[in-house]
């Protein structure tokens, strides 16, 4: 069993696992920029050690001085949570070298699931349902103009490597593809340092359904059921649910062996998340396997019952699951709202500063994962999410009626944020008859917000 675990991560994600660690009795060891110095995290870690200044680049990118932190501290094993480098090849290569655990996928996995093409035809030797696209990687827009005809269009031009909506753009034409294509591939190239793309036909308005998996390294594989995260802004998830309104019971069944599936194919061993475009037909497509513990894992838990970062150190540590597919139940609904310091009214503006002021709502089915506290200054470096609140109700119905006393009890004082156009959302009669799609926001305008606009 793991011992001491460094969490190579910051914020509230950092706070979520030093919490399951006490309660598994695992010492923790807390990574942070200059930046973060009064931090959360750093406080209620058992060590804290400083890696450098604040920008990411410096500090929580920088592979070597964490792996320096984990053997100057002792620790055995690293959780690196989502983000910065939870999905880099080349650090879980370290760690290995290095003979330290790490909290996921080995490197070998995380290379193949983590380049779109090469996941694409691992899904399609295992007879996963995956949306026409290329076989191969494209390098030039001749090459991808010939794929994208033969294809059919709209066609969505994607990072290879990429990941968090950058380097992916939509031609509906061949006369939109050229720019569409050489400004995917720009973003690609300085956002990961590649230039390899990958093209698909573009399915419009379907849902963004994932399914939750956990494998251990015995062979056995099991999903937890499917969260909806449709309602997103250029590709990033705004609210999340468990279990979807659009999800029959059949289809669950479905897609969830279509997931387990889709783990075994690729060998995988940890918590990871299989994304699924479903359309109104009910036919689903293989989108693309998430290496990592998601944002939005706490719906899941509530609707199970289960940990998952727990699940994740145990399976890490070689324990093998404890439950079978026919003992997980669903029970209720949960809905997640990321709370964000930004502006919508001002084309979403990040909106770092002093919280002057500060309420976060309680009660019976709501819970608040968050880093943040009275006084706190909000860094200009890092993603904008302040803090992630989730609530649980009998269905969902309930558990709108829930989030919306939530989200209106909710005060952030001295910065910028999301809440209101949050609450908005949730007041929308479409989005409360479960009328959604992952073009949503594009299609309403929320509190006098038309995001095609901005």
């Amino acid at each position: 069993m793991i011992q001491k675990l460094l969490i190579a991560n910051r914020g509230e994600i950092a706070v979520r696992i030093i919490r399951a660690c006490r309660e598994m009795g695992i010492a923790t060891v807390a990574v942070y920029s200059e930046a973060d110095k009064e931090s959360l995290h750093t406080q209620l870690a058992d060590e804290a050690v400083c890696i450098g200044p604040g920008p990411s680049a410096e500090s929580y990118l920088n592979m070597e001085r964490i792996i320096s932190a984990t053997l100057v501290s002792g620790a055995d094993a690293i959780h690196p949570g989502f983000g910065f480098l939870s999905e880099n090849e080349k650090f879980v290569k370290f760690c290995e070298q290095c003979h330290i655990t790490f909290v996921g996928p080995c490197s070998d996995v995380i290379r193949s699931l983590g380049n779109k093409q090469i996941a694409r035809n691992t899904m399609v030797a295992a007879g996963v349902p995956v949306i026409p696209g290329t076989d191969c990687s494209i390098y030039d827009v001749e090459t991808g103009a010939k794929e994208a005809e033969h294809i059919g269009y709209p066609v969505i031009i994607k990072a290879a490597l990429g990941g968090g909506g950058k380097g992916m753009r939509t031609a509906h034409s061949p006369k939109e593809f050229q720019l569409a294509f050489l400004t995917a591939q720009k973003e690609s190239q300085i956002a990961f340092g590649d230039r390899t793309m990958y093209i698909e036909h573009f399915v419009q308005h379907p849902r963004h359904i994932e399914f939750q998996i956990l494998a251990d390294s015995q062979g056995h594989v099991i999903h937890l059921g499917e969260r909806d995260c449709s309602i997103q802004r250029n590709h990033q998830k705004m609210i999340e649910e468990a279990p979807s309104a659009a999800i029959s019971d059949d289809l669950r069944k479905r897609m969830g062996k279509a997931a387990v599936k889709a783990a075994k194919a690729a060998q995988y061993v940890n918590a990871g998340t299989i994304e699924f475009l479903l359309e109104k037909n009910e036919k689903f497509y293989f989108m693309e396997m998430n290496t990592r513990i998601q944002v939005e894992h706490p719906v899941t838990e509530w609707v199970t019952g289960m940990d998952l970062i727990k699940e994740q150190i145990r399976i890490a540590s070689g324990l093998p699951l404890n439950i079978s597919q026919k003992d997980v139940k669903i029970q209720g609904h949960a809905i997640e709202c990321r709370i964000n310091a930004e502006n919508p009214q001002k084309n979403f503006r990040p909106s770092p500063g002093l919280i002057t002021g500060l309420h976060l709502p309680g009660g019976n089915g709501v819970r608040v994962d968050t880093a943040i506290y009275n006084g706190y200054q909000i860094p200009p470096y890092y993603d904008s999410m302040l803090a992630k609140l989730i609530v649980h109700g009998l269905n969902r119905e309930d558990a709108i009626a829930k989030m919306r006393s939530a989200l209106g009890e909710t005060i952030i004082e001295g910065i910028d944020t999301n809440v209101d156009y949050q609450y908005e959302i949730l007041e929308n009669p479409d989005y409360q008859a479960g009328n959604v799609d992952i073009e949503f926001l594009n299609t309403h305008v929320i509190a006098g917000v038309n995001i095609d606009e901005v």
